[in-house]
């Protein structure tokens, strides 16, 4: 072939080349930001799932789980998403009120999660407990209760997440809720000078904390995880509470409005696969929904384990957040 003919020929592919990606179908997943940011899971999971689908996966960030939800709200019908992933247990009885989202055909069976799960909309991918990270390094007195954590000196601060936008600030409210029950607003009017902001989400305010400018912030107990595999960095560590750790249970979801229902339900099955369950430890930072074949990285044997797992039904959950969220609102705003 002379070069004449390879010029054209390699014209005529680079035409057709954007003409074929058009006709894959595409998924689109929404999800939290700090899911497809470049250092979350997103990034491996787009590549791992399309080298299985003939397919293009578009992974949206919609900020926290809770907004995320509102956002599908809002939409309606209309949203462009075929999956909706980032949600938890505390919002799935709303989330499954709105009629927003189908039924799954996933087999769920194999599931490695600390309570049995029978539901035929959502599916979990990780799991984690709520904890206060601290710099082991310069936080000696370290709080082992939130009434231990209200007694700190007075210029000791924390950085917690909006229950309104955030699911790790909802778990907070349920924490709270679920380990003083009547007691939740006396509780919320002594951490209230301790707390310095109020962020929209996770990543907002675990930055801030990185950066100096709080003592603890609500994140995971597998947070410190991050720091001791990605970072050789041993200073990070989560408080163990006396009256046990809130457990969050994240999943996910077809919308009952995708056009690509085959392909939505092909993603779930790949979600609890060896492949994708083998990313999340590593990058999203949390327990995997299945132990994949390969086991927990070496770092996560040093994290605490809770004495106690406290967890709302997620029946009961929305109820009790209304009533939660009102105490938070009324003492945080004396």
């Amino acid at each position: 072939m002379n070069k004449f003919t390879t010029l054209a020929a390699g014209l005529i592919l680079t035409l057709a080349s954007p003409a074929l990606a058009e006709k894959l179908p595409k998924l689109t997943v929404y999800t939290y930001d700090s899911f497809v940011s470049d250092w979350g899971p997103g990034p491996l999971i787009e590549k791992a799932f399309e080298a299985t689908c003939a397919c293009d996966l578009n992974l949206v960030g919609a900020g926290d789980g809770a907004a995320l939800l509102t956002r599908l709200q809002l939409e309606g019908e209309r949203s462009e998403a075929d999956i909706a992933l980032g949600l938890d247990t505390n919002l799935t009885a709303k989330a499954t009120a709105t009629g927003l989202f189908a039924r799954h055909s996933t087999n769920t069976t194999n599931l490695d999660l600390p309570i049995d799960w029978a539901d035929d909309i959502f599916i979990p991918y990780d799991w984690g407990y709520f904890a206060f990270v601290y710099d082991n390094t310069k936080v000696t007195n370290i709080p082992n209760s939130f009434e231990a954590l209200i007694n700190m000196p007075d210029d000791f601060k924390i950085v917690i997440q909006d229950p309104r936008s955030s699911t790790p600030g909802l778990g907070l409210l349920l924490w709270v809720k679920q380990a003083y029950g009547e007691r939740a607003s006396e509780i919320w009017s002594g951490l209230s000078p301790k707390i310095l902001t109020v962020t929209a989400g996770w990543s907002e305010a675990y930055g801030m904390f990185t950066n100096g400018e709080a003592d603890m912030v609500l994140s995971y107990t597998t947070s410190p995880a991050y720091h001791i595999i990605a970072e050789n960095d041993l200073t990070k560590s989560a408080a163990k509470f006396e009256e046990g750790h809130y457990m969050q249970i994240e999943v996910a979801a077809k919308l009952a409005s995708s056009n690509q229902p085959e392909l939505a339900d092909k993603f779930l099955d790949f979600m609890i696969s060896d492949k994708f369950q083998s990313i999340i430890p590593t990058t999203n930072w949390m327990y995997p929904a299945v132990i994949p074949s390969e086991g927990l990285p070496v770092g996560f044997d040093k994290l605490i384990t809770p004495s106690k797992s406290l967890i709302i039904n997620s029946n009961e959950a929305q109820e009790v957040r209304d009533e939660a969220l009102a105490e938070w609102l009324t003492e945080l705003s004396r």
